[in-house]
Order: structure tokens, then sequence, then C-alpha cells
């Protein structure tokens, strides 16, 4: 796409944008195709939807359903995943490949039912098969019903902040070639916000994301990460951000001079343009803490311009962003985040009925079929586990085969608890711990039923913090720890009140982090680590929740146009 016309389109898209028009339709045409785009000096060809990059943005209001006609014009088997989006009796549009349908095929068309609940702020959609949400992925609006304020003063307009990571090489050979070795998968070469990498990178100044503000004026940012590997600080020079919603569904507002946000995660972020007119960076790098692991450290940027008569700088100042691994500013950002109980959709529950504690772990494999060329540490191939299990991705997906009850694709008996007790934050581990067990095991709920689960990281391979994602649900996040869960003590200090109401979880590097969520939503939900290489290596399960015992607490029939296997 030539410069002349992105700076055109960006324009337009700017304009039509920074309003409060909350223009809402109830059908979408989405058709997935490929699409030359130059970045970084250089052309490519890349999947997209309707031929933008990022994708269509969709907007409803809170309780709607639409639908969204998807067709697959691309090369490439590709599944959408509706990220935050509940679902209520509805998993078969959900989107995971093998989880909840197989994918739609070349050529093929899928009719996908999104059903808004209780949702309300910025969530978001993107492909949910091998690496392809690299570059398919877009915004979802679920603004407030008629007639419904927000609980913060209106913003004067919205601004889209969509975080991504843009890779010179074809991210479908970034994968295949991981796959193939064992290794760590190459990282990107830039950051981007809307597409776009930025003043810092080489060949991108004339299509830096611009947008302008009126001194005295709010401005409601519609932050997404859908960086496929990167937990982000972000930050405005010389203007704090005030956190009023995280994956749609508002919070206690948490004003702040940078915010750490995961990949998955959503926020509704406000920006009073109170500084003196000029030009102001928004940017964002990286916030990385494995010991040893490779990650793409550019900065990205986009720029706030003023209005008014004035002598803009040559260069607008950077803001201060967090150290790459500095944990504590993740954690003081994340632990600090507060929901909103009067505007929360559930109580916490407090009456637990499972309980759950899973390891999440790095771990390796080895190298197969008597390969000596395996690139993962000491000839082996990289994988990751919950409770020691590398979930085995099934040749039909699983939702089929629980509903018309097909034996041999997947098994129940997910382990509760870790099957290996061991101090797992220690520095040194023993070698006897890497290797875990692949198989496709899953956990069955009763409908009903309350549940806990402790989400303890480990230094099995190495540590690094792990977004978690739950489909189908959000959760509380009551507590956060560093080191090993103390069963006995760490409960003590929950936060019951008024923790946040999510659908992605950090668990930082080395700790823990416990959520809690109701099971009345009957189905089939995946569970994994929202870093894509985590999630491929295996880092990931799913919950079967049971019927209720009435017909519309019951899971809805397919649609007569599931993909097939």
């Amino acid at each position: 796409m030539s410069c002349t016309k992105n700076i055109f389109l960006q324009i337009l898209w700017c304009f039509s944008l920074i309003t409060l028009s909350s223009q809402t339709q109830s059908h979408y045409t989405f058709e997935v195709r490929e699409a030359q785009y130059t970045r970084l000096c250089s052309t490519k060809s890349i999947l997209t939807v309707n031929g933008n990059f990022p994708g269509p943005t969709i907007r409803v209001n809170r309780g709607d359903t639409i639908y969204v006609d998807v067709y697959n014009k691309g090369n490439y088997n590709i599944t959408l995943h509706w990220h935050g989006v509940k679902q209520p009796r509805n998993p078969w549009t959900d989107g995971p490949s093998y989880i909840t349908q197989c994918p739609i095929q070349p050529g093929m068309k899928f009719r996908q039912t999104l059903i808004f609940s209780f949702e309300e702020g910025t969530i978001w959609w993107h492909a949910h098969s091998e690496w392809l949400r690299a570059t398919v992925y877009g915004a979802i609006y679920v603004y407030p019903t008629k007639n419904t304020p927000y609980p913060f003063p209106q913003p004067d307009a919205e601004i889209p902040i969509t975080f991504g990571e843009w890779w010179i090489n074809d991210v479908n050979e970034v994968f295949r070639q991981s796959s193939e070795t064992g290794g760590a998968p190459n990282i990107s070469d830039a950051l981007t916000i809307n597409g776009q990498p930025g003043d810092l990178l080489p060949c991108s100044i004339p299509e830096t994301f611009k947008f302008n503000v009126e001194q005295g004026r709010t401005y409601h940012l519609r932050v997404i990460n859908a960086a496929l590997n990167l937990i982000l600080f972000f930050s405005v020079s010389q203007h704090n951000l005030t956190v009023v919603g995280s994956d749609a569904v508002y919070t206690r507002p948490l004003t702040r001079d940078y915010i750490c946000i995961s990949p998955g995660q959503a926020m509704d972020v406000l920006l009073h343009a109170n500084q003196e007119p000029g030009h102001y960076y928004l940017a964002a790098r990286a916030y990385s803490t494995g010991f040893g692991v490779a990650f793409d450290n550019t900065t990205t940027t986009a720029r706030i311009e003023y209005s008014g008569n004035y002598t803009p700088p040559s260069s607008p100042s950077l803001p201060n962003l967090p150290d790459f691994n500095d944990t504590q500013a993740a954690l003081d950002f994340i632990t600090n985040l507060r929901g909103l109980p009067e505007r929360s959709p559930s109580p916490v529950p407090t009456n637990i009925t499972t309980q759950i504690v899973t390891t999440i772990s790095v771990n390796t494999l080895p190298c197969p079929n008597g390969r000596n060329d395996c690139q993962g540490i000491n000839g082996t191939i990289f994988s990751a586990s919950m409770n020691n299990i590398s979930f085995q991705t099934p040749r039909i997906d699983i939702l089929k085969a629980y509903y018309y009850h097909i034996n041999g694709i997947y098994q129940s008996g997910f382990p509760r608890f870790p099957p290996f007790t061991f101090n797992y934050t220690a520095d040194i581990l023993p070698i006897t711990l890497n290797t875990p067990t692949k198989e496709t095991r899953v956990n069955v709920l009763n409908y009903g039923a309350t549940v806990e689960i402790v989400f303890q990281g480990t230094n099995v391979v190495g540590g690094i913090d792990h977004p978690i994602h739950l489909h189908g649900y959000s959760f509380h996040v009551v507590g956060y720890g560093l080191g090993n869960f103390n069963q006995s003590q760490d409960p003590l200090n929950f936060n019951l009140v008024d923790p946040p109401y999510l659908n992605t979880v950090i668990v930082p590097i080395n700790g823990w982090a416990a959520i809690r969520f109701v099971a009345v939503n009957p189905g089939v939900w995946f569970m994994h680590c929202h870093l894509e290489r985590h999630q491929s290596w295996g880092m990931q399960t799913v919950f079967i929740v049971k019927n209720g015992n009435s017909s519309n607490l019951m899971l809805s029939p397919p649609p007569p146009d599931m993909p097939p296997c």
C-alpha cells in the first residue's frame, strides 16, 4: 500500500473515529484475504480482513446479538475468536481451532453469531489458528444501552490505540520454522500502534499514527494489546492516564503515568489534554522478564498534536517508561487495579466448591524421531504445560466430541493440584522436572460450581510472566503474590471487596495469581497463555461446563454451517 494512500486512509480513519458516535449494526461481512502492505522499507503480502490492517471495528450496544459472515478467501485454514465476548450457551462460534470448531477452509464460509451480555467497554477479535492473529485482528466497542451513562464523565472523543508486532519476514514462516526446529521463534522487527511502527523506526515517520486534541478536553483511548508475545508498558509524555475499564468491565479510576498491559487485555483509558499546546509522544515498549529470552526491544510511537497556534518542537520528548525487566513497576500497576462493585456483573464468590491449583511452566521435550538437530535447550524442543501436562491438540474439535459423544478425542480428569510438589520458584530445579506429559486432558465442571484457580508460576527451564486468558467467562482476580502460594496464609489477604473482573490475568514471574468465577455458562471453553509461543508449546487446557437443569441453562445446538474437519 502506497505511502500517500496510507496517509489519506489514516486521516479518514482518525477523523471518523474521533467522534462519540456509537453507530452500531447487526450484520458484518468479513472477507479474509491477502493484501500487500509496506512496513520498515519492505513490502509483503499479509492476511487481512476486508484488506484492512488492523481489521474492521465492530460497534455494538450492551446486550446485542450480531452476525458476522466470515468468507475465507485466503490460503490458510482460519478461525476467528471474539475475545471477551462471553457467548452465553453458544461456544459454537467462539473460535479457537480444534477446541470449539474445525477451521474455516479456503473457499469456505461460516456465519458466526456473537451474543453480548454484560460486556461494556473495549474488547477485540482476532484469528485463533496458528500465528495468523499477527495481522488478523480488530477492535470491538461495546457501548452502554441507550440512555445509560458511563460511570465517569462523558469523554469528548474516542481514539483507537491497538498495539501489535510486525515481522519483516512472513510470520507463517516464522511459526513453521519454530515448530520444525523446536527452538524459540524469531522475534518481531517492530512494535506497532494501529499497524504503524512510529517515528523511531526506518521508513515509518510519514505514516506514524497521529491524532489531534484540544486543550481542556478529555479523550477516551480504547487500548488493546494485540501483540503476539509481549507484555507492554505504555505512557504519554507529560500526561497522566486514567484507567476506567479493563476487559469490557468498568474499574475504579486508576491514574498512573504508565500502564502495563498484556497480550489479550483491553483497557478503557482517559487522557486529559491538560498540558501546554504542543506535540507529545505516546510510546510503548516491552516488559519482558525471562532470563536469556530474546525479545523485541524497539519502541513504538504515536503523536498527540494539540490544536492551536504554536511552534511545534522538531522532535517531541519520549515519556519515561519503566525498564524492560522492572517487575516491581508492573506489579505496582497490576495489583492496584480495582473493580467497581456497583457496576460489577456478579458478586465475588465466597463459598468455593471447586479449587484448582495449577503450575504454569516452560518445559522441554526430547528431540523426536531420533533427530539431533533440535534447537531448544541442550538439543531439545521447547514445550509448555499446566500441571505438567502439555496440551495435545486433537484431530477434531473438543466441542463436537463432547456434544456428539465421540470417544477418544479428549480425556477428563485434568489434575486439580500439581502432580509434583517442589519449591516451584527456586533458582535451581532438578532437570527431571523439565519434561511434561503430552495429553488432551480437560476440566469438567458441574453447572453452578464456584471455582477458585490459583496459577502458580514456576522456574522450570526459566520463569517469566504469563497472561492467562479464559474463554466464555470473566473472573474476579482476588490475589497476587511472588514466590510460592501458601494455602494457609495467602487467602487471608485476598481482595473479596473490589477485585477487578477480567478475562486475562498476568501471573507474575515466579509468582502466583488467584481468580474466582461461577460456572454458569455451559459448553466447552478454552484456557491458555496469551503469549503465542507458549500456547503453541502447550500451555493450555479446556473447561467443559455441564448443562444446568432447565432448557435455558443448557448448551445450544450447533448452527447448520459448522466448518467440517
